[in-house]
């Protein structure tokens, strides 16, 4: 699955699947308006796509120094593109990492 269909079954409306990787989880609801939701899922998660996905949640939020402590734990250079460039190359990464065609 690319970016593309993922960004056409969210708007299709459809639930998101449980079975779902926690960063595409959050990133899934974060693009349907639910940053709350978005932000919930990571709650436990402590891989690095989770702390990834963390960082760009604080980041939309405007909190910038809570967003770069999330970047640290995740290994990723803090992004200063457009917050939508970097949902798009967050999921197609987190995408490429798992083979969601089944999930969805």
């Amino acid at each position: 699955m690319n970016t593309e269909e993922f960004i056409r079954l969210i708007e299709k409306q459809r639930p998101c699947p449980e079975t779902l990787p926690k960063g595409l989880q959050a990133m899934w609801y974060e693009k349907k308006g639910d940053w709350s939701k978005a932000h919930e899922i990571l709650g436990n998660a402590s891989d690095a796509d989770s702390a990834w996905v963390h960082a760009y949640l604080h980041r939309k939020e405007g909190d910038l120094y809570n967003a770069r402590f999330w970047y640290q734990r995740s290994g990723q250079p803090e992004f200063l593109g457009e917050l939508s460039q970097e949902w798009e190359q967050i999921t197609s990464v987190l995408l490429r990492k798992v083979n969601a065609t089944d999930e969805c």
